[in-house]
């Protein structure tokens, strides 16, 4: 990675970690919609760097976002999993494109990109709050956060990407 894309890494992190714990932390649409948008860094990491760092700062990002959330490693465990099962995801939705030295996100449909987003955000609400909740009576309750809190996450997301994204010519 060079020096830049470095900083924009960094830059990505602080601001998406400010943003989660001073705004969307604090924001509760009809009582349990909590959106996770911090899940954008994990989308935009770069794809073909080293996997364990990968995993390593996904652990960072989590444990960041559970040391001011008071949430007990809820969001590390969660982050590290989908940090884990994201090759597994690309290969999913992207084929064998994915394996290319030349594949490139942006190169890929809107659709490929929401999906993509969508199964990230799925695994890790699905992990999030299964540990949070860790009841089989309560799965429809499980049910409704991962689903609800999921259109919330993945809304808040896409208006984030098309902010902050460069346009194609």
């Amino acid at each position: 990675m060079t020096g830049s894309r470095y900083f924009i890494n960094i830059l990505r992190f602080t601001l998406l970690v400010l943003v989660q714990v001073l705004v969307f932390n604090r924001l509760n649409f009809f009582g349990f919609i909590n959106p996770m948008i911090y899940i954008l860094f994990l989308y935009w990491y770069p794809i073909k760097e080293n996997r364990t760092v990968f995993i390593g700062i996904g652990f960072l990002l989590g444990f960041v976002i559970d040391i001011f959330s008071d949430t007990l490693a809820l969001h590390a465990a969660a982050t590290v999993s989908i940090a884990y099962l994201r090759p597994t995801i690309m290969r999913f939705v992207f084929g064998i494109n994915y394996e290319f030295q030349s594949f490139k996100l942006s190169n890929t449909t809107r659709a490929q990109q929401i999906t993509f987003l969508a199964l990230l955000i799925v695994a890790h609400h699905v992990i999030f709050f299964t540990l949070e909740i860790f009841s089989l009576p309560n799965l429809l309750v499980i049910l409704k956060k991962v689903i609800f809190t999921g259109i919330g996450t993945l809304i808040l997301c896409l208006l984030f990407s098309s902010l902050f994204s460069v346009q194609k010519e």
